[in-house]
């Protein structure tokens, strides 16, 4: 039986990028991909775009602005194919040679050759900032289907040489690399070499419940539904990561994304997180980026009615109410506003965004929406 595509928009919002999708489908098999009821996994990968007709896209659409940060490539793995990394470079090409300096984001688990290497390099050259995920998490063959782990722990070294900024994406966690001795091999290897760490949970979509406890099956039988959490950890890993052995003082590790990407770009913390509990608690941030947030406040622009309309119009809904605490810059609406609008509000406006979740949203709550992490006790 034929499976059919569910692409995803070429240009969208997720919680802390706009995402970059001109290639879509995956060829490999994670068992956790948000991907799989798309129908988007073990399948070759779909070219919607080229890179110059992707620009053109990201230039016009309503989400686009300057200070964003961009991820190249979330419906696929553009290191899978051949044909996708060729894209990828050619993409990278017309990227740099354009007015974009947005952050540019490359999430990856399979081998960065070096054609791919060069054209980073060449593209950071030429004023595009480019930084590389490494998705490493410490699970195996029989979770992550087609991954090569030994050229993905390569990547490490071989990107660091090179002078490109890795951070490290431990994600997601399950009970299969929650082990203290799993989790120890893999910061030993990540430490060296990455500029810091974010560690994820198990994301869950509303409609992703069957594949996730196939995977988990204690998610079952949890008293709280974890599609309505930010994540979903093992209980284990979160609290070794909460203590952590001294060996590994010196490596910054976030909860928190949008915090991460602050660090590695020099930037103050945009996203409402500074002084929350989870940036005195969870995240463990060098005192000199902490120092850099703790001004930055009053340094955005007030968040006046005119700006939000504005913005708003941008979006395409000028008719929705809302109210406005300026004290805190949170934007509260009393009808739902879909979460990728809510995000792009977010991010371009530097606010916390409140609104009622849509019936019908596909995508996983997220910390900006309020949602909290869910811990489960695992065998």
């Amino acid at each position: 039986m034929t499976r059919t595509p569910a692409y995803e928009p070429t240009i969208d919002q997720h919680d802390t990028w706009m995402v970059v999708n001109p290639v879509q489908g995956c060829n490999r098999a994670c068992r956790y991909c948000y991907l799989q009821d798309l129908n988007l996994t073990s399948v070759k990968p779909a070219v919607l775009a080229s890179p110059q007709e992707t620009l053109t896209q990201l230039l016009a659409h309503r989400y686009y602005h300057p200070d964003l940060v961009l991820a190249l490539y979330t419906c696929t793995d553009a290191l899978a194919t051949r044909t996708a990394a060729a894209h990828l470079i050619e993409t990278l090409q017309v990227l740099a040679a354009s007015p974009v300096r947005n952050p540019v984001c490359l999430i990856t688990k399979c081998h960065i050759p070096y054609d791919v290497i060069d054209a980073i390099t060449q593209a950071r050259q030429a004023g595009l900032p480019v930084l590389v995920y490494l998705s490493y998490s410490g699970l195996g063959p029989d979770v992550e289907k087609g991954i090569r782990h030994d050229q993905l722990r390569a990547n490490f070294p071989r990107l660091h040489a090179a002078d490109i900024p890795i951070i490290h994406y431990w994600r997601p966690f399950l009970p299969q690399n929650s082990r203290p001795e799993v989790m120890e091999q893999v910061l030993d290897l990540a430490s060296q070499f990455a500029t810091c760490s974010v560690t994820v949970g198990t994301k869950v979509k509303p409609t992703a419940m069957q594949q996730i406890t196939g995977l988990w099956p204690e998610l079952a039988d949890s008293t709280s539904d974890p599609r309505s959490a930010d994540s979903v950890w093992p209980r284990t890993a979160w609290e070794w990561l909460s203590d952590l052995p001294t060996r590994y003082a010196h490596h910054p590790i976030y909860q928190t994304n949008s915090c991460a990407l602050a660090y590695v770009l020099d930037r103050p913390d945009r996203a409402g997180v500074l002084n929350t509990p989870t940036c005195r608690n969870a995240n463990r941030c060098p005192a000199a980026q902490r120092e850099r947030c703790r001004p930055s406040a009053p340094l955005h622009p007030p968040l006046t009615l005119a700006a939000v309309d504005r913005h708003m119009e941008r979006l395409g809904h000028s008719n929705l109410a809302y109210t406005i605490a300026e004290d805190t810059r949170t934007i509260r609406f009393t009808t739902p506003l879909p979460l990728r609008d809510r995000h792009n509000l977010a991010q371009v406006l530097a606010a916390t965004v409140r609104a009622p979740r849509h019936p019908d949203e596909r995508y996983w709550a997220g910390r900006v929406t309020g949602a909290q992490p869910l811990l489960i006790d695992t065998p």
